[in-house]
């Protein structure tokens, strides 16, 4: 029997005969890869005997990886949910507006009063994210007082804050872009390791059957 092995480099110098090509060298190399290390000696035929790991052993390893690629798995949905959300956020407001007597307000003075349009023209009223409790308080007072609704309009038409953008709700924009951003990397290492997982799943699998020649 011969030593402990760690890598691919060390199993061709010893087992020398064996096949530098197929689905077990591939999934050796993968079970190397992940720090795992062998015991083995040699048989009367292209691989060797496989002494460690046993084939519990790997069946531990196996139950222990789909165990993790299950956690992994539940926070892909819950940010793949995240990314749907955040894509929706405007769309979905757009229907939920109708339900808020605030926005028939505003529809109905932008319709009858002039010099309210204009307002409203001016600051790019995020009328439709009324539903958000965020904005709701925002648009109801701009729809129901005056002096807010002119202080407003005149902070985004003067302010150097919004002298690139003059929209009130840029930052509602904003927030969803990051977050999308945000749920977008997450989506996509946690992809990953799923991946990663079941290619070492797959390779765990494939040295149990050398395990049980």
């Amino acid at each position: 029997m011969h030593g402990v092995i760690s890598s691919l480099k060390d199993f061709d110098k010893v087992f020398s005969k064996s096949p530098k090509a197929g689905e077990r060298r591939e999934a050796l190399q993968k079970y190397f890869g992940v720090n795992g290390v062998i015991k083995a000696v040699e048989a009367n035929k292209e691989w060797p005997k496989l002494l460690y790991p046993s084939i519990e052993v790997l069946d531990s390893k196996i139950k222990e990886s789909k165990e993790r690629r299950k956690i992994f798995a539940s926070k892909l949905s819950e940010w793949k949910k995240n990314h749907f959300n955040a894509s929706m956020y405007h769309q979905v407001n757009q229907v939920k507006k109708f339900a808020e007597p605030v926005y028939w307000k505003h529809l109905a003075k932008t319709i009858s009063d002039k010099d309210y349009r204009i307002d409203a023209d001016s600051v790019k009223l995020p009328a439709h994210l009324v539903a958000d409790k965020k904005w709701r308080p925002m648009v109801k007072m701009f729809v129901n007082d005056i002096e807010y609704r002119k202080q407003l309009a005149e902070t985004v038409n003067t302010s150097i804050v919004y002298k690139k953008n003059k929209r009130v709700a840029k930052f509602a924009d904003d927030l969803q872009d990051f977050r999308m951003d945000a749920a977008d990397k997450q989506v996509k290492d946690l992809e990953e390791k799923v991946s990663d997982l079941e290619s070492v799943e797959k390779s765990l699998k494939e040295m149990q059957k050398w395990a049980k020649e």
